[in-house]
């Protein structure tokens, strides 16, 4: 038996428990009160969670942005960063922030002012989807992105860089694609033709009206069936001239027909593409868009359009665009829900295809970003501010990396307040994070595999791993002389289409015309010899009649003469016989 002075360990256990749990309600009695979304007026405002090191475990918000960024198959973005915003902050690697590859179809946006790393975060995007073997589509508007043909140089404080946010850095050549839009500068050409273009497409572009959009649909149509093939606007111009013409406006008079009012405005609405260089990207031999979708070995294809030579003429900008989403919508199958997308655009300087658009061509830009994420195409808009992308477009893009942004002017103030109130609920004060964001920093939600927006997450952007300078025009053309396209693609040609096929007709009509004016003029010269012929015989019958006459008149002439002449002789005769027989002559 234990001695009544022995202690009992049931009961000591039972006090420091007891101990314990005293001291760990005091502690919280005198932790601080954690932060609550809202905040009262003139409190300071809350900053990101405290930073961890990288052995210490996940708690608070930290552990709540692993969460919501934690799926299968992911684009890797970067790491969350810890700390005070505008002064140290420190990424935890333990926190990735990335998107989920199911999700990219969604669409998204990339905004940032100008020199806050956009740019670099769209390379290292693009990068990222080709080692996950999906095709990119990347429109280079100030060719930054040429880089991506060449590994990055070795560069140690980009090593360390990446180091700290937990990204494995080497560097890496990617398989590129160089385009161009109707040989406009360097890269394959891409061309279409007008009518794979199409009327209700054209008429989006040319920004017709209703009544102008179906006589334009009225005269593919007519052309059609006549087999004049719309090759270029040349041949459409063409069409639109012959159909106006005495020649040709009794042509479309049973189906409706065009008035000359109309075919005027749809004239000059070309004549303005053609002025933005658009003649070069309409022709043949036309473009595969099938061709973007492609893989070498286990890498997905970049494809870039160097846009650089046609930066200041947004029109043709824009043509393209559409044409291009219209023309994947219509060949690429339904595919639903899929573990990666088949293709996935880039569209740098977005405020490029909406300035001065029409309300026809939002419109149509809103319907096919609508309806093509069912064919697994995702699409991102790249520009300085989400002011720039029209709401009806913002509202499809349900993935977001903004940039710092900048508040110089009361306009710029209310643009900042716009971009902090769509993103979700989250203990930052977006207003003044968005402004003190570091270079190659960004705020971050994107949708997650169950369709829902991602924690917000203050994000150091991972660095390319190709080079972030443009490739010199002697490694363009590199790529460019070997590319399968440029053999395809790179030679233009100029087949019989409406154009020429009018054009003979015309001049087969003047020849005609004037064969038969000649033969006109042939049968009057004919008639008027024929008259000077029987002028000439009358003529010289009504000579013969005179001299004939005359030759009468002196005969007639002569004979009375010679009868006066026989007269008067006989008269003296007979006078002188009678003077003779009857004595009555003088002697």
């Amino acid at each position: 038996m234990p001695d009544a002075s022995t202690p009992d360990l049931a009961a000591l256990r039972e006090a420091a428990a007891a101990a314990q749990k005293a001291l760990e309600e005091a502690e919280r009695a005198a932790a601080p009160a954690a932060p609550e979304t809202g905040r009262p007026e003139g409190a300071a405002p809350p900053s990101a969670p405290a930073p961890a090191t990288p052995d210490s475990p996940l708690d608070g918000y930290a552990a709540e942005v692993a969460a919501g960024y934690a799926s299968g198959a992911t684009l890797p973005l970067g790491a969350l960063l810890e700390g005070e915003a505008g002064g140290e902050a420190t990424p935890n690697p333990q926190v990735q922030v990335g998107f989920a590859l199911s999700m990219l179809n969604r669409h998204g946006l990339v905004a940032g002012a100008t020199g806050t790393g956009k740019t670099k975060t769209l390379q290292g995007m693009a990068e990222g989807l080709s080692l996950a073997g999906v095709p990119v589509f990347l429109a280079d508007v100030k060719g930054d992105l040429s880089g991506l043909a060449l590994p990055g140089p070795d560069n140690p404080k980009v090593a360390e860089r990446a180091a700290s946010i937990g990204q494995e850095w080497r560097p890496t050549q990617y398989p590129v694609e160089f385009y161009s839009l109707g040989g406009i500068g360097k890269g394959v050409p891409i061309r279409t033709t007008v009518t794979d273009f199409g009327p209700l497409l054209m008429s989006k572009v040319l920004g017709l009206n209703e009544t102008q959009e179906s006589s334009l649909t009225l005269i593919f149509h007519w052309a059609d069936k006549k087999g004049l093939a719309l090759l270029d606007l040349k041949d459409l111009q063409s069409v639109i001239a012959y159909l106006t013409s005495d020649e040709g406006k009794g042509e479309l008079k049973g189906i409706g027909g065009v008035s000359a009012a109309t075919a005027g405005v749809i004239l000059r609405e070309i004549v303005g593409l053609e002025g933005q260089g658009a003649d070069a990207f309409f022709g043949e031999p036309a473009f595969a868009t099938s061709d973007l979708i492609t893989t070498k070995g286990d890498l997905g294809v970049l494809s870039v359009l160097e846009l650089p030579a046609v930066q200041d003429r947004p029109q043709l900008f824009s043509t393209f665009l559409m044409w291009l989403l219209a023309d994947l919508f219509q060949d690429l199958p339904e595919v639903g829900d899929a573990d990666k997308p088949k293709l996935v655009f880039f569209f740098d300087e977005a405020h490029l295809l909406f300035t001065g658009a029409s309300k026809d061509f939002l419109q149509q830009v809103v319907q096919t970003v609508r309806l093509i994420r069912s064919k697994g195409v995702g699409v991102f808009f790249v520009t300085q501010s989400p002011k720039d992308v029209p709401s009806d477009v913002l509202a499809q893009l349900g993935n977001r990396v903004q940039h710092a942004l900048r508040a110089f002017t009361p306009d710029d103030a209310t643009a900042l307040r716009a971009a902090a109130r769509t993103f979700p609920t989250s203990p930052y004060d977006l207003e003044r994070l968005l402004q003190e964001l570091g270079t190659g920093e960004a705020v971050v939600t994107v949708l997650t595999e169950k369709g829902a927006p991602s924690p917000v997450a203050w994000t150091r952007v991972r660095a390319p791993q190709a080079s972030m300078d443009p490739a010199g025009d002697a490694a363009i053309d590199q790529v460019v002389a070997a590319s399968p396209g440029q053999a395809r693609y790179g030679t233009p040609v100029d087949a019989e289409s409406a154009f020429e096929l009018l054009q003979a007709k015309a001049q087969e009509q003047a020849a005609g015309q004037a064969a038969a004016e000649g033969s006109a003029t042939a049968a009057e010269d004919e008639r008027e010899l024929a008259k000077e012929r029987a002028r000439l015989e009358k003529e010289a019958a009504t000579r013969e009649r005179t001299e004939a006459r005359h030759k009468e008149q002196a005969a007639r002439d002569r004979n009375r003469v010679v009868t006066s002449l026989a007269k008067t002789a006989g008269t003296v005769l007979v006078r002188e016989l009678t003077r003779s027989l009857f004595g009555t002559r003088k002697r």
